[in-house]
């Protein structure tokens, strides 16, 4: 029956979406070419690329204490941290405001507790925020979303502002990252086989 038909349906895209998340952890987060993968990824963004052996510092804010952003996969180099928040197939304008919640609990794991109450300011890593979509939504390669869109008083000079790069990596679009980082390309085909 139709009702049936239509769970079956959003079971099977709730499966495929976890499944999609879960490769890309995978790729660039567990797996044992993750290091490398890592690398292919900061140089694809960045003109100034890494060399290969980067010592590259993953780490995860933990599932349990954190339910909003489970599919991250954040790492540390030199002195930055990259954060690619979840995969996306719909494009969701919220994603400012998790990145902000976690980049907090990122760095209560990176500043030791003692460190924070020092009188001589303690460095920390400079924070980068990307997502990925490849949806069917029509959608520019490249735009970023602002934390300071949500405030209900809009001002000039926010005194917090955090910006997400959304980058889109369907095929058809052909974002030059693409050309770029070999293994985010073929994770990209194989998403969008997976959404046929």
């Amino acid at each position: 029956n139709k009702s049936m038909e239509i769970e079956n349906n959003r079971i099977s895209a709730k499966e495929s979406r976890q499944y999609r998340n879960n490769v890309f952890v995978d790729l660039f987060y567990e797996d044992e070419t993750a290091d490398e993968n890592d690398i292919a990824l900061y140089n694809a963004l960045h003109e100034e690329k890494l060399p290969e052996g980067t010592a590259i510092r993953r780490f995860r804010v933990d599932d349990v204490l954190y339910m909003n952003f489970r599919n991250d996969v954040s790492f540390g180099v030199g002195e930055r941290v990259i954060v690619f928040g979840e995969h996306q197939s719909t494009i969701n304008r919220n994603i400012p405001l998790r990145s902000l919640m976690y980049i907090g609990r990122a760095y209560e794991q990176l500043v030791p507790v003692r460190n924070r109450y020092r009188r001589t300011i303690v460095k920390i890593p400079a924070p980068e925020f990307y997502t990925f979509y490849n949806g069917k939504q029509s959608s520019p390669d490249e735009f970023v979303l602002k934390l300071s869109d949500a405030f209900m008083e809009k001002l000039a000079e926010p005194s917090l502002e955090l910006q997400v790069k959304i980058i889109n990596i369907s095929n058809k679009q052909n974002h030059k990252i693409l050309q770029n980082c070999k293994i985010l390309k073929e994770y990209a085909q194989f998403i969008e086989i997976l959404m046929i």
